[in-house]
Formats: C-alpha cells, structure tokens, sequence
C-alpha cells in the first residue's frame, strides 16, 4: 500500500544525490518516525545539498537557517513588533515556522541559540513574550556541522545531541559515483527541475501508518538489552538512555515500513542501531586512546546478542 510511494520520494531525490541510498533512506526514516537528523560530515560532500533536495521532493514548506556566532534565540522563533495602526503587538514567525528545517552548521552558534532550536525540536513549539507557539506539522530538522573544524564552534552537548533521533555521515562517493555525480551537472541543475512526489497530508498519514508497524515481545528485548549493554560496556562511560531506547524502537518501526513490511525484524534494529545509538554513546578516555570508536562497540554487543528465533518476531 505504501511502498511505491515510499520508492516515488527516494527516486525523486536520486534525481540530484548520487549514490547515496542508505542515507537517504535513512533520512526518510527519521521523518516517517517524527523525529530528526544530524548530519556530520566533511565540506562539500553533499549536506545540504541532500536536505535542499528533499525539500523539493516534498511537498512541505521549507526553511533553511545558516548559524553564525552572533545569532540571537529571536533569529529563530520569531518577534513580537508593535503595529502602530492597530496599536497592538503583532508576532512575526522566525524560520522555526516551517516544516523541513536546514539548521546548517548548528555548531557555529551559541549556546543560547542552540537550545532554543533544541527545545523546538522537542517540544514542537516556541515561546515568544510569554506566548507559546505551536509549530507546524510535520516538523522535521535536519541540522548539519563539520567534524573538523573546532575553532570558532559550540559542540552541541550530550544532552542536546540526544534529541536527534538519528546521526548520518555522507561519506566520499565512490570513483564511479563521481563521475556519474560530474556528468549530472555538466549542462545543467538538476534540483531545478525537480518536483514534489508526495503531499504534506500524505507524510502525515506515513507518520500513522508508521506507528502501527507490529513490534513484538521478542523485538522489544531485544532493543532494551542492546541498549543495556551499552551502559555496562567498561569501555563506555555513558550509555544510552531510556530515549534512545524508544528512538532505536521508533526508528526500526520506520525503517521496517519504508521497506514494505507491517512488523519489525531484528535486521532492522541491527539497521538502525549506529544511527541511533552512535551519537548517544561516550567512550572513557582509555578506550579512545586504544583507538575505540562507538560504532565499533555497537557491532561488537550486535554480534554478541542472541537474535530472536523468527516464529517470536510476529507473536503479539
């Protein structure tokens, strides 16, 4: 019922990314699940490129916002500004007014500026004056910052990284994908002719849908003790928390439903579990010094965990 339109919006944004897939349907997955997307990478790998695109592809209003380090909260939710003709306070929307937010290079602003972009993402509404705010739905951020370079940034903290649901890296394109990625944009921009696949009502019924994919009691053990093993690992010093419980849970209901199935399989839990988990994770000092990474120590408790038997995956 809902694959080919899941296909339509990937190949609609294949149009202009290259060889990007998983990232895209990963990102597609963030959506579906109502939650959001850091995406860390190198310069010039295709960020924003990637979130421009899916903006288009979608019909959804779309706000980018380039952080600087001298933006104030206001730059983001809006002001309230006295109309003299009416002799009343009027509020102008800020661009957290939108639904698909490119929050580019998040870590080049304040920390004040953060957290007001950060308690949007949560709450899914602003306070401006003493008045709250809804946003629109859906709602979904798409925030991107540069691995490397430090000088100048406000690395987001632990707590603000858990607010997104999933953490993406681009990577190079292969030899093959370059190539193809040059002769794409010889003569001409293919983002210009690209046109929406999807509207913002069906989106909403996706997120629905979404939330009705079949969990079982075997899956659901099997989330909660690969999260309970990152809070024992002795080489991590934080683990995940019971958020990233439920956002590994949500993520594989959506990654299970963009590929066209009504209940969750371990493979998706397996799929999604660096997405998830990755940013969520913090190594002690002496497993970054014996060269540890986080997405390592996932594939290591994914490899150890016993994986339910299939006839426990679709019992309710």
């Amino acid at each position: 019922m809902y694959r080919p339109t899941v296909q339509s919006i990937i190949t609609a944004i294949e149009t202009v990314i290259v060889g990007k897939e998983e990232v895209i349907a990963k990102s597609l997955t963030a959506l579906l699940a109502g939650g959001h997307v850091l995406l860390e990478d190198v310069p010039g790998v295709g960020k924003t490129m990637l979130v421009r695109t899916f903006s288009r592809a979608i019909d959804l209003d779309f706000k980018r916002i380039q952080f600087t380090p001298d933006m104030l909260p206001s730059d983001l939710t809006g002001i309230s500004m006295y109309n003299q003709k009416t002799r009343e306070f009027e509020y102008r929307p800020g661009p957290l007014m939108g639904n698909i937010i490119l929050a580019d290079e998040i870590n080049r602003t304040s920390p004040k500026t953060q957290s007001a972009l950060l308690e949007a993402m949560a709450e899914r509404s602003v306070t401006v004056d003493g008045e709250l705010k809804v946003l629109p739905s859906p709602f979904f951020v798409m925030a991107t910052q540069n691995p490397i370079e430090h000088e100048g940034t406000y690395p987001l903290p632990e707590a603000q990284l858990d607010r997104f649901l999933l953490k993406i890296e681009m990577g190079y394109p292969t030899f093959n994908e370059e190539i193809a990625l040059l002769s794409r944009f010889e003569k001409e921009e293919p983002l210009e002719a690209l046109h929406s696949v999807i509207t913002k009502q069906e989106v909403e019924l996706m997120q629905r849908e979404v939330r009705d994919v079949h969990v079982s009691s075997a899956v659901k053990q099997y989330i909660v003790r690969l999260v309970h093993e990152s809070r024992k690992d002795p080489h991590t010093y934080l683990g995940g928390s019971p958020r990233a419980t439920l956002a590994l849970m949500k993520a594989s209901q959506a990654w299970a439903y963009i590929h066209n199935r009504e209940f969750v399989l371990p493979d998706d839990v397996k799929a999604m579990a660096t997405s998830v988990l990755g940013h969520r994770v913090l190594l002690t000092a002496e497993a970054r010094y014996k060269g540890k990474t986080p997405n390592q120590l996932i594939q290591g408790w994914l490899d150890a965990l016993p994986v339910p038997m299939d006839r426990e995956v679709n019992e309710v």
